[in-house]
């Protein structure tokens, strides 16, 4: 019911930056887009959040991004953006755009299809 489409990623030297974009495509429109965010996954290793926001709320992010990542919405567009700036090589990632859509009683996580971001050394 939810399309997730990402655009960025790419490969970047160390403490270089780069941004990622998604747009969600509904396509029930009486499904309400609650949460958008990013997570990333390394080969073998579980997918983990990077950070989220919430219509109304305050971004979340993770530890290890904090003070160089920032994640912004437009909640009227349906679009997610992370900006990440000074990155490192163990940013080194596949990451996901994520959104959590439904109704008032029943909430779903939708994926896009991943962008892979590599960080040089």
């Amino acid at each position: 019911q939810v399309q997730l489409v990402e655009s960025g990623g790419g490969l970047v030297q160390a403490g270089g930056s780069l941004r990622l974009s998604c747009i969600a495509v509904r396509r029930i429109f009486s499904i309400n887009i609650n949460t958008m965010g990013w997570y990333r996954q390394v080969p073998g290793q579980q997918r983990e959040l990077v950070a989220e926001v919430t219509r109304g709320g305050e971004p979340n992010y993770a530890d290890s991004v904090k003070g160089r990542f920032t994640i912004s919405s437009v909640s009227a567009r349906n679009t997610v953006s992370l900006q990440m700036d000074s990155l490192k090589p163990e940013d080194t990632a596949a990451y996901y755009c994520n959104a959590k859509a439904g109704t008032k009683t029943a909430m779903t996580d939708y994926w896009g299809q991943g962008t892979q971001v590599t960080v040089s050394s």
